[in-house]
């Protein structure tokens, strides 16, 4: 039984197979050439290498040539390739309604005149490697308006319907592209200019980076020669103009602006103003594009907006395209640091290998009191702050490329100022700093290695202090928070008294603070558990004085460590102070900090309170 099932529903597949086989595939096949007769063109329209449209007002001729069209009559000029692929698919695509031979309309007694296509209103021509073709476009039908199309070889008439004469009557600004420079930023490799009045300027690529080839060897902002050139493609033709006599200008009144892109090259010739034309945020120029096609070189001659702020920075492209910033620095890659200024001491700074144990930086101190030169730590953020400053320094204007030995005189760059010497592995940077004078509003700033003269602002003498004081680590004491002051006394060493005392022990007949400044303790506490110096003094700590004057007063305390299972340590500082000399000024020092230092100001105000308390009238009162 399973069987015969079978065998019958085999019989029924081989029987619908042969069906599709037999019959759908006729349709289709006698639809495919039901298709291919109404086509008014065949194989000849599938990839022509010209079109050439007579009609009246406007006629035109398109090529194709090294696989770009081009709109060759009137004018030559690349046309728009959205417009020709428009055209060429209608063309492709070009079916008609019905057609009639011309032997049976000549037997009918009427003839060509009746349609227009003895002289027909439009001629299409198409010429390519198959075979050509010939369409002639007569009279709109009197109903329908549909269009009587002649055939090529003049056997047949046509009624197609009037699209195919909407594609080819584009008004010539849409046939042609208005495309003036093409190569865009990516592919550009460099950028020629040679602005009337100017010295000619050459800016090369080199990866990520460019460069000036002339006038002068430097560095060009790279963002700023990639917008120029972004700006030189959006240049738009706005008309193709006849030729007045300012039209072509003298060769030392054009300019001539060159993009070099990969294997290929497009030149741009800018002449004057066009009379009488205006155009908001710009100014419109004749122009023409090199063109080695032509007799003459050029192309047709065209006007184009070019944007106010665009021609200014051609024009002024030595300054305005180059690199303001001094130096080329990549501050992770810089291992030392040197600040010279004659005759103070040397500022050395050396970066710690990562496997130091001690990341940041030290500071090298020159020799003193009888030792040898030492290191201490040095200021981490202070030296960040300098790595970026000096990175982001840029001029304020260019003074010289070519200084002679008096300007470099004047500018106070034949005794340096400043020498800042940044070395990166084997590469090392001498920047040259000189002023004319301290009033001056510019400092000029010069590298050892190069001809340049940048005037920058003089605030670069006080971001490279001089003084090695101030690159070293402000931070003198750093005890951690589970750290307690336990005891604290403040004594007066031209009498020897005790001014105050606190906690426990306390030198015996000291006065006792009271509870009110209890506050004042607990901010003594916090500051000197995180001692930290606003700046410090020149040299070495020394019992005699301080950098502002005598010392007036000792202060000790006690610190408790906690040490969980191993017992509490105690732990004494003291600290070294003068009088108050002011809102904000304090000096302390201490002989295990090897050096004086200005106070910061909560501290200061700590120390007050405690000792000065009961003298402080508080608030005025209100009105």
């Amino acid at each position: 039984m399973r069987t015969k099932v079978t065998l019958v529903l085999l019989f029924l597949n081989l029987l619908l197979f042969l069906f599709i086989f037999r019959f759908e595939r006729a349709w289709r096949t006698e639809l495919a050439e039901q298709e291919v007769r109404h086509r008014v063109l065949g194989a000849e329209a599938a990839d022509p290498t010209s079109i050439t449209v007579v009609a009246p007002g406007e006629s035109y001729r398109l090529e194709r040539r090294a696989g770009t069209w081009r709109l060759t009559q009137p004018f030559d000029w690349p046309a728009n390739p959205a417009a020709v692929d428009r055209i060429r698919t209608d063309l492709q695509l070009l079916d008609d309604e019905t057609s009639f031979s011309v032997k049976d309309m000549l037997a009918s007694g009427q003839s060509l005149a009746d349609y227009g296509l003895d002289h027909p209103a439009m001629t299409v021509t198409l010429a390519g490697p198959r075979a050509g073709a010939v369409l002639r476009i007569g009279n709109v039908t009197k109903v329908g308006q549909r269009l009587y199309l002649l055939s090529s070889d003049g056997s047949r008439v046509h009624v197609v319907g009037r699209g195919i004469v909407d594609s080819l009557t584009l008004p010539l600004d849409r046939l042609r592209s208005d495309d003036v420079l093409t190569i865009p930023v990516y592919e550009a490799r460099s950028l020629n200019l040679l602005m009337p009045g100017h010295a000619r300027v050459r800016i090369q690529r080199d990866g990520d980076r460019w460069s000036f080839e002339t006038p002068v060897p430097a560095r060009a902002d790279a963002a700023a020669v990639e917008i120029a050139i972004n700006a030189l493609g959006r240049l738009r033709v706005r008309s193709f103009a006849p030729d007045p006599a300012d039209a072509q200008p003298e060769p030392a009144r054009e300019a001539r602006i060159t993009v070099e892109g990969n294997n290929r090259a497009e030149t741009l010739y800018v002449g004057g103003p066009v009379p009488g034309a205006a155009a908001s945020g710009g100014e419109v120029r004749y122009a023409q594009l090199e063109d080695p096609s032509q007799s003459s070189g050029r192309s047709v001659r065209f006007t184009a907006v070019f944007p106010a702020g665009l021609w200014q920075t051609l024009g002024n492209a030595a300054v305005d395209l180059r690199d303001r910033h001094v130096l080329e620095l990549d501050a992770g890659a810089v291992t030392g640091i040197e600040i010279q200024s004659p005759p103070a001491s040397d500022v050395v700074l050396r970066r710690l290998e990562p496997g130091a144990g001690q990341p940041g930086w030290q500071l090298m101190l020159p020799p003193e009191g009888g030792r040898g030169p030492r290191t201490i730590a040095a200021d981490a953020g202070a030296v960040r702050r300098l790595l970026d400053y000096l990175g982001g320094l840029t001029a304020t204007r260019f003074a010289s490329d070519a200084p002679t030995d008096a300007e470099r005189e004047r500018w106070g760059l034949a005794q340096p100022e400043r020498r800042i010497i940044l070395a990166a592995g084997r590469v090392t940077q001498t920047l040259e700093v000189g002023r004319p004078d301290p009033a001056s509003p510019e400092a000029f700033v010069q590298l050892a290695s190069g001809l340049s003269v940048y005037a920058v602002a003089p605030e670069i003498f006080r971001e490279t202090p001089a003084f090695p004081g101030d690159w070293r680590d402000r931070q003198l004491m750093n005890l951690p928070d589970s750290a307690r002051l336990v005891a604290a006394s403040l004594t007066d060493l031209a009498t020897g008294k005790v001014l105050w005392g606190w906690g426990q022990p306390v030198p015996a007949g000291a006065p006792a603070v009271p509870a009110s400044r209890l506050g004042a303790i607990a901010a003594l506490d916090r500051e000197w558990r995180g001692l930290r110096a606003a700046r410090f003094g020149p040299g070495e700590f020394t019992a005699a004085e301080s950098p502002a004057g005598p010392w007036a007063c000792r202060l000790e305390g006690t610190f408790l460590l906690p040490g969980g299972g191993r017992g509490d340590t105690r732990i004494a500082h003291v600290l070294y102070l003068t009088a108050r000399l002011g809102g904000t000024e304090q000096w302390g020092g201490a002989p295990e900090f090897g050096s004086a230092f200005e106070l910061e100001q909560p501290l200061i105000d700590a120390l007050w309170t405690l000792t000065y308390g009961d003298r402080d009238p508080g608030p005025p009162p209100q009105p």
